[in-house]
Protein backbone atom coordinates (compact mmCIF):
# COMPACT_ATOMS: atom_id res chain seq x y z
CA UNK A 1 0.00 0.00 0.00
CA UNK A 2 0.92 3.75 -0.93
CA UNK A 3 1.76 5.68 1.66
CA UNK A 4 0.03 9.21 1.62
CA UNK A 5 4.11 11.14 1.02
CA UNK A 6 4.38 8.79 -2.24
CA UNK A 7 1.41 10.45 -3.30
CA UNK A 8 2.60 13.64 -2.99
CA UNK A 9 6.03 12.77 -4.01
CA UNK A 10 4.56 11.75 -7.41
CA UNK A 11 4.69 14.01 -10.00
CA UNK A 12 2.23 13.94 -12.69
CA UNK A 13 3.42 14.79 -16.81
CA UNK A 14 2.83 17.65 -18.09
CA UNK A 15 -0.62 19.30 -17.40
CA UNK A 16 -3.15 19.28 -19.97
CA UNK A 17 -6.46 21.76 -19.07
CA UNK A 18 -8.10 24.33 -20.45
CA UNK A 19 -5.60 27.10 -18.14
CA UNK A 20 -2.59 25.86 -19.49
CA UNK A 21 -3.95 26.49 -23.12
CA UNK A 22 -5.25 29.55 -22.93
CA UNK A 23 -4.54 32.06 -25.65
CA UNK A 24 -4.03 35.21 -22.88
CA UNK A 25 -1.00 33.32 -21.66
CA UNK A 26 0.70 33.89 -24.51
CA UNK A 27 -0.63 30.64 -26.56
CA UNK A 28 -1.03 32.18 -29.84
CA UNK A 29 1.64 31.30 -31.66
CA UNK A 30 2.43 30.18 -35.34
CA UNK A 31 1.71 27.08 -34.95
CA UNK A 32 -1.97 27.61 -33.57
CA UNK A 33 -2.65 30.30 -35.92
CA UNK A 34 -2.00 27.76 -38.75
CA UNK A 35 -4.51 25.20 -37.05
CA UNK A 36 -6.83 28.17 -36.57
CA UNK A 37 -7.00 29.37 -40.10
CA UNK A 38 -7.22 25.35 -40.71
CA UNK A 39 -10.71 25.54 -38.79
CA UNK A 40 -11.68 28.31 -40.84
CA UNK A 41 -10.72 27.49 -44.25
CA UNK A 42 -12.22 23.94 -43.35
CA UNK A 43 -15.78 25.84 -42.06
CA UNK A 44 -16.00 27.77 -45.02
CA UNK A 45 -14.90 25.33 -48.02
CA UNK A 46 -18.31 25.21 -49.57
CA UNK A 47 -19.84 28.44 -51.30
CA UNK A 48 -22.68 29.94 -48.88
CA UNK A 49 -26.25 31.46 -50.16
CA UNK A 50 -25.58 34.50 -47.65
CA UNK A 51 -22.26 36.00 -47.31
CA UNK A 52 -23.47 37.06 -43.75
CA UNK A 53 -23.97 33.63 -42.16
CA UNK A 54 -20.12 32.87 -43.12
CA UNK A 55 -18.91 35.82 -41.35
CA UNK A 56 -21.26 34.72 -38.25
CA UNK A 57 -20.22 30.97 -38.10
CA UNK A 58 -16.27 32.43 -38.43
CA UNK A 59 -17.40 34.83 -35.46
CA UNK A 60 -18.52 31.52 -33.62
CA UNK A 61 -15.36 30.14 -34.04
CA UNK A 62 -13.25 32.92 -33.21
CA UNK A 63 -15.21 33.37 -29.97
CA UNK A 64 -14.69 30.42 -28.58
CA UNK A 65 -10.88 30.93 -27.97
CA UNK A 66 -11.40 34.29 -26.82
CA UNK A 67 -10.97 36.04 -30.38
CA UNK A 68 -13.68 38.79 -30.99
CA UNK A 69 -13.78 41.64 -34.23
CA UNK A 70 -16.38 44.03 -34.57
CA UNK A 71 -19.13 44.77 -37.38
CA UNK A 72 -18.60 43.58 -40.87
CA UNK A 73 -18.82 45.87 -43.78
CA UNK A 74 -21.86 45.03 -46.33
CA UNK A 75 -20.74 42.88 -49.28
CA UNK A 76 -22.00 44.62 -52.20
CA UNK A 77 -19.77 44.16 -54.63
CA UNK A 78 -19.57 40.88 -56.73
CA UNK A 79 -15.92 40.93 -55.26
CA UNK A 80 -13.99 42.63 -52.63
CA UNK A 81 -12.18 42.00 -49.13
CA UNK A 82 -11.67 43.30 -46.15
CA UNK A 83 -9.45 43.07 -42.77
CA UNK A 84 -10.96 43.43 -39.29
CA UNK A 85 -8.83 43.87 -36.30
CA UNK A 86 -8.94 41.37 -33.74
CA UNK A 87 -8.89 41.62 -29.63
CA UNK A 88 -8.36 39.34 -27.04
CA UNK A 89 -11.19 38.68 -24.65
CA UNK A 90 -12.63 41.97 -25.26
CA UNK A 91 -8.77 43.84 -24.58
CA UNK A 92 -7.35 45.27 -21.81
CA UNK A 93 -7.65 48.36 -19.79
CA UNK A 94 -5.70 49.09 -16.80
CA UNK A 95 -2.58 49.67 -15.25
CA UNK A 96 0.57 47.79 -16.55
CA UNK A 97 3.92 47.68 -14.34
CA UNK A 98 5.79 50.33 -16.77
CA UNK A 99 2.19 52.78 -16.92
CA UNK A 100 2.40 56.16 -15.99
CA UNK A 101 0.16 57.22 -13.21
CA UNK A 102 -1.70 59.82 -15.04
CA UNK A 103 -2.29 57.60 -17.71
CA UNK A 104 -4.21 53.70 -18.64
CA UNK A 105 -3.67 51.39 -20.96
CA UNK A 106 -5.81 50.72 -23.06
CA UNK A 107 -5.21 48.04 -26.42
CA UNK A 108 -6.28 44.84 -28.01
CA UNK A 109 -5.16 42.33 -25.36
CA UNK A 110 -3.29 40.70 -28.75
CA UNK A 111 -0.46 43.42 -29.76
CA UNK A 112 1.34 42.92 -26.37
CA UNK A 113 2.13 38.96 -27.35
CA UNK A 114 2.14 39.45 -31.11
CA UNK A 115 3.98 42.48 -32.78
CA UNK A 116 0.95 44.81 -34.35
CA UNK A 117 -1.69 42.54 -33.28
CA UNK A 118 -3.81 40.16 -35.60
CA UNK A 119 -6.28 41.02 -37.77
CA UNK A 120 -9.01 38.92 -39.50
CA UNK A 121 -8.54 39.15 -43.49
CA UNK A 122 -11.90 38.17 -45.19
CA UNK A 123 -12.26 37.95 -49.43
CA UNK A 124 -15.34 37.37 -51.29
CA UNK A 125 -16.70 36.57 -54.80
CA UNK A 126 -19.89 36.21 -55.69
CA UNK A 127 -20.53 33.06 -58.20
CA UNK A 128 -22.71 32.87 -61.39
CA UNK A 129 -24.97 31.24 -59.12
CA UNK A 130 -25.66 33.88 -56.77
CA UNK A 131 -23.72 32.42 -54.05
CA UNK A 132 -20.95 33.95 -51.82
CA UNK A 133 -17.66 32.59 -51.68
CA UNK A 134 -15.60 33.48 -48.59
CA UNK A 135 -12.18 32.53 -47.98
CA UNK A 136 -10.48 34.31 -44.47
CA UNK A 137 -7.43 33.33 -42.68
CA UNK A 138 -5.77 35.29 -40.00
CA UNK A 139 -2.52 36.96 -39.96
Amino acid sequence: MKSFKYYIAEKSPEPRGAFENNPSNGYLGPDVLRRVNAILGSKLREDLSDGASGVAAVRNILQKIGLTFGATPVMTEMKGSFELPLTLFGGRFGKDVDTPYDEFLEDDGISNQVEGGLALHISYEMTETNQCRLRCHIE
